[in-house]
């Protein structure tokens, strides 16, 4: 095998996997409500629909009239219940109310103490996700040790390989506190 396409591998299998980090991350984080209406809160929200759990968005049409409502039409009336059931059983903190037509969602103010909450949990999530980008690097750091006992690549490309993946690994945290710093000021109005 050549040298070359070892390292290569190794790298970008890393690059593939924190780049995955990433996008779970940033679905993560646009779940968090912001005290602004947006279809992404309720992603999470899954519906009782002929027998099983859907996703809202299979279910009915959300839209965003304005910043702080958030309207579902479900595609079959008979599901409105089952809509405004689930919405009020997520952990969202939503009231939401049909009319026989439409499932209106009114998204309130966050009260400051709920900032602070969401706040909290917005560092811990992207902690976790600096804790998965660390686990990728230290797998791909054992990966080129290994090729380089194996004697498939020489301790210079070994040394390479490693500053390569810190130098991912450095890329991929400075991402996740920007995105860390862009939520909260969402959250906190900083």
């Amino acid at each position: 095998m050549d040298v070359t396409t070892d390292l290569k591998g190794v790298n970008a299998e890393a690059k593939k996997r924190m780049e995955g980090v990433i996008e779970h991350l940033r679905h993560d984080l646009q779940g968090i409500r912001t005290g602004r209406a947006t279809i992404g809160i309720l992603d999470g929200v899954h519906v009782d629909a002929y027998g099983t759990r859907m996703p809202i968005n299979q279910v009915a049409t959300l839209s965003v009239p304005d910043p702080t409502l958030i309207l579902a039409t479900p595609f079959d009336p008979t599901l409105m219940g089952a809509v405004e059931k689930a919405i009020r059983a997520s952990d969202l903190g939503l009231n939401p109310a049909n009319d026989g037509k439409v499932v209106r969602i009114p998204v309130p103010a966050l009260t400051e103490e709920r900032r602070k909450e969401l706040s909290r949990h917005v560092h811990k999530i992207t902690e976790e996700g600096r804790s998965n980008v660390r686990v990728v690097r230290r797998e791909a750091n054992e990966r080129l040790k290994k090729l380089l006992k194996d004697k498939k690549i020489p301790e210079d490309d070994e040394r390479k390989g490693l500053d390569e993946v810190q130098k991912l690994t450095d890329h991929y945290i400075v991402v996740i506190d920007d995105l860390q710093k862009k939520k909260d000021a969402d959250l906190l109005g900083k």
